[in-house]
């Protein structure tokens, strides 16, 4: 029984799409905390309680950030040492992340679960607008390159 993950049934190709998209979402998840909650003080990832809960899910989702980002590496570096590595389908699988994350903290985050907004005190509505046509625009483009690496991974895996 194989632990790895992605499993091993899946094409290298596949597996460096997954692993892309593991490090993209651990990316945005880490800009995301840094720059609006930390930088720019607008929101927590929690901020319907106490400013401690809402200090406390920053860090939850500081941990889970950084756990993304180390399994995403680890994950990369056993490509690589598999010598199955497709650089384009990791870069469509990274910017796949960056978007998925974008759009799911626009809609299920903000919108679905209100679980904090983008800003206070301000019309939130070109806010909303601009984050979730962002992320949509990194989805598009992400989608794009996985078709694009599809196209040329027929030619093997990186050394």
């Amino acid at each position: 029984m194989s632990t790895s993950f992605p499993p091993q049934s899946s094409s290298p190709a596949r597996r460096s799409l997954l692993v892309g998209a593991v490090i993209g979402t651990g990316v945005m998840a880490a800009v995301d905390e840094i720059v609006f909650h930390q930088l720019l003080g607008w929101h927590h990832f929690y901020d319907r309680s106490t400013p401690g809960v809402g200090l406390l899910s920053d860090g939850l989702l500081h941990t889970a950030e950084l756990l993304a980002l180390v399994t995403g590496f680890f994950l990369y570096a056993d490509l690589r040492r598999r010598r199955a590595r497709y650089p384009a389908s990791c870069l469509a699988g990274f910017v796949l992340g960056l978007g998925a994350f974008q759009l799911f903290d626009g809609i299920v985050d903000h919108k679905l679960l209100r679980l904090h907004q983008i800003r206070y005190g301000v019309d939130v509505t070109p806010y909303d607008w601009a984050w979730n046509a962002a992320g949509a625009v990194l989805l598009l483009t992400g989608t794009a390159l996985a078709v694009r690496a599809g196209r040329r991974g027929r030619r093997g895996p990186a050394s």
